[in-house]
């Protein structure tokens, strides 16, 4: 082009074309880090984007625009401005004088956590439910016939949200049974995540085909311009209305350790039957919603009280790119400032925030017993040396840190002082805390936890403990490349 120029008008435009450019592209970066000031995110965050826009403009300026822009404000996954925020809020005065009750009930029994249950309904992201039979899945082995045998159950409807549903031998399973169950004039809503279930291959053809509702959240393709940094990570089915399972176990053969994989896939899911099923529920109505821009009622088989009379208080804790609080690390953080003797942490991306990490260290030095337990080896090389970084200061503090060994630990749990558990989708890290939509399961009851810390310990008999002196003698270089991926944390 600029030979053209210079041919037919006999003037060099190059110098001209070079300043133009350059002017450009400083007032797009001028643009930009203005706009990163005017949104008042996190600090830390906030100069990370800036420096890599002043160190590397043109990269800098690609991954902001497809990773860093910030669409919290559009209300688009939560009840928020909807005709159904209305429905939710007639439903909450309704039954104000049975969760006024429930709350004065859970403070009896546990005490100050009861504060965390009350701070989710203040905030509207979560209704306290006492009738609930809550059963631990540990790996895909007592996950998946839990859950084949629910769905094969099914008389009404099926509502399947997932991150990851791969087109292997789980997968084949589930849509073998999606369409007998299809056949039997079950309804099935299936929504899936476009860039986690990039193997589903033919499963939502097949379904449609059978007269299901396929969604999938966020295609790569088409909205790659407007939020493909924000993904679907949740794992939610709902039976009928009655039965509900989530935690942090995918649709995917892995997690079934049968011989077929090499690697060793620890997880943890959960089976939940009784009131609590109905806030799982809502948190599906809200996707299918996003996804369908339809709508279903509240009302029968899709809402129904449960016949269970137990005293397994839970909330159901759900939280979005567009909410108004990062409530996964809220609910993480209260936890561990309520622990009154041991806080218990296993988590397979451990990137935390200043306010997990202060608030680990804070127990550790009130000398509670904390204890975290992560793999030894990730599947992120950014990721897992972006971990490694944090280790000192916890080791300093006196946390107890394991590595797992014998293969990859998924699970995403925790346990305060025997009597409350924490199972979820929810990573340690930025991105579940502010990007993903994810849901958690808070547990409030001795047994459940008793479960988990028994899962714990047996954990702990293939892991390693981090012993400080040393952690502190570890090779130069490799702290060198822990500290070099721990700048790109507030980017992962």
């Amino acid at each position: 082009m600029q030979q053209l120029y210079t041919f037919l008008y006999g003037i060099d435009w190059h110098p001209y074309m070079k300043l133009g450019s350059t002017l450009l592209v400083t007032l797009t970066l001028v643009g930009v880090v203005f706009t990163i000031l005017l949104e008042n995110r996190n600090p830390v965050k906030a100069i990370a984007y800036i420096l890599l826009l002043v160190f590397v403009p043109i990269l800098g300026l690609i991954i902001y625009y497809y990773l860093g822009r910030d669409f919290r404000k559009k209300r688009r996954f939560t009840l928020k401005g909807s005709r159904d925020e209305i429905l939710f809020e007639n439903y909450m005065q309704s039954q104000r004088a049975e969760l006024k009750q429930m709350q004065l009930d859970l403070r009896l029994s546990h005490g100050q956590k009861q504060e965390l249950s009350a701070m989710l309904l203040n905030s509207r992201q979560s209704i306290l439910t006492r009738n609930n039979e809550v059963k631990v899945l540990v790996n895909g082995e007592e996950k998946f016939p839990e859950v084949f045998n629910a769905l094969r159950d099914a008389k009404h409807h099926i509502h399947i949200e997932y991150y990851i549903v791969a087109d292997d031998d789980i997968g084949n399973e589930l849509l073998q049974i999606l369409v007998e169950k299809l056949r039997q004039g079950v309804q099935v809503r299936f929504i899936y995540d476009d860039l986690g279930s990039n193997h589903i291959r033919k499963i939502p053809k097949i379904l449609k085909e059978h007269g299901a509702e396929v969604y999938v959240f966020s295609p790569v393709l088409i909205n790659f311009y407007l939020n493909a940094n924000y993904r679907n990570h949740r794992k939610i089915i709902v039976v009928d209305g009655q039965i509900g399972f989530a935690g942090g176990i995918n649709l995917d053969d892995r997690y079934l350790n049968n011989g077929k994989h090499k690697l060793f896939w620890r997880d943890t899911h959960l089976k939940i039957t009784g009131d609590a099923v109905n806030i799982l529920q809502l948190q599906f109505l809200m996707s299918y919603r996003y996804v369908s821009k339809k709508v279903f009622r509240f009302e029968s088989p899709y809402f129904q009280r449960s016949q269970l009379r137990g005293t397994c208080f839970t909330d159901i804790i759900a939280s979005a790119p567009d909410s108004d609080w990062p409530m996964a690390m809220n609910c993480m953080v209260m936890a561990i400032n309520l622990a009154q003797h041991r806080i218990r942490i296993t988590n397979p991306y451990f990137i935390p925030t200043d306010q997990i990490l202060s608030a680990l260290q804070l127990a550790a030095l009130a000398g509670k017993e904390v204890e975290l337990l992560l793999p030894y080896r990730g599947d992120s090389f950014i990721v897992q040396h972006a971990a490694l970084s944090y280790m000192k200061p916890l080791l300093e503090a006196g946390v107890k840190v394991y590595f797992y060994t014998r293969g990859f630990i998924h699970a995403k749990t925790m346990v305060i002082d025997d009597n409350l558990s924490w199972i979820s989708s929810v990573n340690l890290d930025n991105r579940s805390f502010y990007l993903n939509c994810e849901i958690a399961a808070m547990v409030y009851d001795e047994e459940v936890a008793a479960r988990l810390n028994r899962v714990f310990d047996e954990d702990l008999l293939y892991s390693s403990p981090v012993q400080e002196t040393r952690w502190n003698r570890r090779n130069p270089l490799k702290r060198f490349m822990d500290s070099a991926c721990r700048l790109l944390a507030p980017l992962l």
